[in-house]
């Protein structure tokens, strides 16, 4: 390894640290190009830390918040957070705000925010989606997060890098949520061990950018900090098409060096790959469908950063295209995004799905946090596809939640259990 030689990871974080180059394990202070927080865990927390310290935001147009956890009120309780986010909003200066337009981690990207070389911090867990545009992007809680918008800066140990590495061509059924959930089962919640992951390999250069986003999302599930994909002409593209100009995307600097050294490479093979589900209550618990075939379910839910962009809907309905759900089994399906509403309704993507028997929710993190329409009563069996099944999350601690791509909640819904979709795409 030549000294100069560096990794993704290693380049973002140098550059957000004004060093030439960094190494795993120094410790540096980094500038935040963008802090980005929600309904639940932002201006409700940070405010009144910000207001015992007299602070004020360091830069209020570095700050984007986006309502979504809360959206559309429910109760007082829920509208008195919403209303004390717009509130503060207006009092900070923050004109980056994006009030019940979707899931932050799919509107973020989709206003043209993110770009490759950014460092960005988030208030959530799912903020490493923001890897998958070639950004250094973390989750961080309340108190990180107010020192953040006072200070524009945070310290970070810098990470090592963990390659995982994916060849070949997927079957047709066979989706990006099927390989995160064999990685999860792979290496199971803690084999990121809080460094980055970088997703490579010529199966991954073949991912539409909604469906890299899904791995760089659940890099969480698989306990990384940062979940990064090297930026190309895909990249570009997708950045172009939302407004991003073309000298802000950087394509050519922002890869791993050839003679760069990772930590750990893990590699999987794309064209073996069946179509996973994870049954109660871990992400890690991931199988082939076969496994699970046959489970009967009470509910089946197309929603979350994870599962309900357009790609994912669009999953959804080519197997219900013509199909019914079946008696006795409700699927609900909560677009990620205000746009992906509209986009979904103007190519016949939402008549497939609602013509199928399908119940439209509206657009924000909803049952997936267990906020809102489709909670779980006890003893109530779902498939989903969010990214996460713990226990409880999605209602009565006694439901059970197996998680699957939307290929597969869509045919579990026709059938009323688990279904393999393969049949339904032959």
């Amino acid at each position: 390894m030549t000294q100069a030689a560096m990794t993704l990871a290693e380049k973002l974080v140098a550059r957000a640290a004004g060093l030439d180059i960094v190494r795993p394990g120094e410790v540096v202070t980094a500038k935040v190009d963008l802090a980005m927080m929600h309904d639940s865990g932002g201006p409700r927390r940070v405010a009144p830390m910000l207001q015992r310290l007299g602070a004020a935001v360091w830069d209020p147009d570095r700050v984007v918040v986006i309502s979504d956890h809360y959206v559309p009120a429910v109760d007082a309780e829920s509208a008195g957070i919403l209303d004390l986010t717009r509130k503060w909003v207006k009092s900070a200066g923050v004109s980056k705000f994006h009030d019940m337009q979707g899931i932050c981690h799919v509107v973020l990207p989709e206003r043209g925010h993110l770009r490759p070389g950014m460092f960005v911090v988030g208030g959530d867990s799912h903020s490493p989606t923001g890897g998958a545009f070639g950004a250094y992007m973390f989750g961080v809680g309340a108190t990180e997060m107010c020192g953040v918008l006072v200070t524009g800066e945070i310290w970070l140990r810098v990470p090592e890098t963990i390659l995982l590495h994916w060849r070949g061509k997927l079957a047709p059924g066979v989706v990006a949520k099927d390989m995160i959930l064999a990685m999860c089962a792979k290496l199971g919640m803690d084999g990121g061990r809080y460094q980055a992951i970088q997703y490579a390999g010529d199966t991954i250069g073949m991912l539409a950018m909604q469906e890299r986003m899904t791995l760089s999302n659940m890099a969480a599930e698989l306990g990384a900090q940062a979940g990064l994909i090297a930026p190309d002409g895909v990249t570009s593209d997708y950045l172009l098409s939302v407004g991003v100009a073309p000298d802000m995307i950087d394509t050519a600097y922002w890869q791993t060096d050839a003679a760069a050294g990772v930590a750990e490479r893990h590699d999987f093979d794309a064209a073996s790959l069946a179509p996973m589900v994870a049954a109660p209550h871990s992400p890690a618990n991931s199988a082939a469908v076969t496994e699970h075939k046959g489970v009967a379910i009470d509910q089946a839910y197309i929603g979350a950063c994870t599962g309900a962009k357009i790609n994912d809907l669009r999953m959804a309905a080519s197997v219900l295209k013509g199909r019914q759900v079946a008696t006795g089994t409700r699927l609900l399906i909560a677009p990620a995004s205000a746009r992906t509403t509209a986009e979904a309704a103007a190519d016949g993507t939402l008549a497939a799905l609602t013509e199928a028997g399908a119940i439209l929710l509206s657009s924000g993190c909803g049952a997936c946090a267990g906020y809102g329409a489709g909670v779980l009563a006890e003893n109530e069996t779902c498939i989903a596809s969010t990214a996460r099944n713990f226990k409880g999350r999605m209602g009565a601690g006694s439901s059970k939640v197996y998680l699957g791509s939307p290929y597969t909640v869509a045919a579990s819904a026709v059938l009323g259990r688990i279904a393999d979709p393969r049949e339904f795409l032959a």
